[in-house]
């Protein structure tokens, strides 16, 4: 899996949250980790997910959105995502996740919500 780091772009109280090509019990635990970290040392106000170079997303990615929304929901914080194809959509909507968390077109709308 030569494309499965995530990256993270502290905006202020922003975190973006690049994800890889493939999301999916495999990488999934390090998402939760070292967002768990961040969020903790920082003052998030909104998680922005960035799908944009992700083809593949299992269960335990929709898991690990709807517990970060969660979160975030407990905290008066809010998500976004952009850059997600139609298959990637098409899950989101399966499970459940499109109707709790907004899609943008571009990163700087999700930034603004």
């Amino acid at each position: 899996m030569a494309d499965s780091f995530f990256t993270y772009e502290a905006k202020g109280q922003v975190l973006v949250i690049h994800l890889p090509k493939e999301l999916d019990h495999h990488n999934c635990r390090n998402l939760l980790n070292e967002t768990d970290l961040l969020l903790s040392e920082n003052y998030i106000v909104r998680l922005v997910f960035d799908f944009s170079k992700t083809a593949f997303m299992d269960s335990s990615g929709i898991g690990i959105l709807l517990n970060r929304y969660k979160q975030m929901s407990r905290s008066g914080g809010t998500m976004t995502f952009y850059g997600a194809s139609k298959q990637i959509i098409r899950i989101l909507n399966i499970g459940g996740v499109a109707k709790l968390i907004r899609g943008y077109g571009s990163k700087e709308a999700a930034v603004k919500g």
